[in-house]
């Protein structure tokens, strides 16, 4: 089924159609864990009437562009053109979902280069490390694995298993966005709005720090530690407060994590807070990368920090900027089309049906530090750590660790 809205934003030169259709690599199932990704990116290379080449070429004419990606909860497909072309553009999208031609030959293509993708993020120790960390924080919940899928599980998917899923994919709900009126979609402002659910809980059945620890050895100058767990859905009344902990820890230079790490210490190559959207409990991780010397040093400081969040409400002068750099980035994220749109059709197949800045604002301005505090104490007093080192440096991060939480 699908369903079409639209987004009064026509003061552009340009038009956006974005699809959403609800399940991606949480779809996945056991023993075929890539076969979304796969699937999407085989949407995309040849329809009803154009095979890959002429759907490019086509496209490239009009200077338009055609873009898709795989989610945890979700396929996104979106073309962009100028609004003169827009008329032909359109009408792809429907070719794209509903007559995709499905060639065996491109399918073999995109499997391979799956599994190059695969091996290639397996060269990464930072990938690595958060690989492993979301298998102890998921087990084995779809957003354990990548959505790229697993190289043995890739290798082993079959054409035929492809227009299985395919068959499966057609079923989903599918919504639509976009900002022209050609779509003959509604209106996205008489959209009623609902509540939000109610808070979520963790899913963690095991929280003996045994099963909160994994070290990858990498024999590197470089120490990598990932501390956190997962949290609640986008649909949940505590996804706000967590954004304004988010930006208190992470958002510019008067951050918590740079004024510690690399304001007073310099000690970090790359750090920051990873707390994306999604469906169900989210990810919440604090990052960061060190020098072997100071990695000891580093995890004392983020244990210090932890501590902190977990005992001490924010102070007014804290959560007062984290709130503004929270709207400010809100606004940010309105000067880009496509990044409305994407977000807007998300949480439309999420449930909730109507947001508005103006709304997000004021949830932002109600926050307390005490909500804060409430939710560390639920989500992150048994945090799960991930570390890629040395052995002999992730064993006493690790035993200060299972001392400290």
């Amino acid at each position: 089924m699908l369903k079409k809205y639209f987004l009064n934003n026509t003061k552009r030169n340009f038009s956006t159609a974005s699809i959403w259709i609800k399940g991606g690599s949480d779809l996945d199932i056991v023993g075929k864990k890539g076969i979304n990704k796969i699937l999407s990116s085989l949407l995309t290379r040849g329809c009803e009437g154009y095979n890959n080449f002429t759907l490019s070429e086509y496209i490239e004419s009009y200077g338009a562009e055609l873009n898709q990606e795989v989610f945890e909860d979700g396929i996104s497909i979106s073309i962009k053109s100028l609004n003169e072309h827009f008329s032909k553009m359109f009408p792809l999208i429907d070719l794209i979902i509903n007559r995709p031609t499905l060639l065996e030959v491109e399918f073999q293509k995109v499997k391979k280069s799956s599994i190059d993708f695969i091996k290639k993020d397996k060269e990464n120790p930072f990938n690595i490390c958060f690989e492993k960390w979301k298998k102890i924080v998921y087990l084995n919940h779809p957003y354990a694995f990548n959505t790229n899928g697993i190289a043995t599980d890739v290798s082993m998917i079959t054409y035929e298993d492809v227009l299985l899923e395919f068959n499966n994919f057609k079923s989903r709900d599918k919504y639509l966005i976009s900002n022209n009126l050609e779509i003959n979609g509604e209106s996205i402002k008489t959209l009623e709005k609902k509540p939000l659910e109610e808070q979520s809980r963790p899913i963690n059945q095991d929280l003996s720090p045994n099963n909160r620890f994994y070290f990858n050895n990498n024999d590197s100058n470089q120490t990598i530690i990932m501390l956190g767990n997962q949290t609640c859905s986008r649909r949940s009344s505590e996804y706000m407060p967590l954004k304004v902990l988010e930006s208190y820890l992470s958002y510019g230079m008067s951050a918590a994590l740079f004024k510690i790490f690399r304001e007073k210490n310099g000690i970090t190559y790359d750090l920051g807070v990873y707390y994306p959207v999604r469906s169900g409990n989210a990810p919440f991780l604090v990052y960061l990368s060190v020098s072997n010397k100071k990695a000891l040093f580093a995890f004392e400081l983020l244990s210090s920090l932890w501590k902190d969040l977990l005992l001490n409400p924010l102070i007014d002068d804290e959560i007062f900027l984290a709130k503004e750099k929270l709207k400010g980035s809100l606004l940010l994220g309105n000067q880009s089309l496509d990044e409305i749109l994407q977000r807007k059709i998300q949480l439309i197949s999420y449930g909730i049906s109507s947001i508005s800045e103006l709304d997000l604002i004021s949830t932002i301005d109600e926050i307390s530090s005490l909500d804060i505090l409430k939710l560390t104490n639920k989500y992150f007093s048994k945090p799960f750590l991930s570390i890629s080192g040395t052995k002999k440096i992730s064993l006493e991060i690790a035993k200060r660790w299972k001392q400290n939480f």
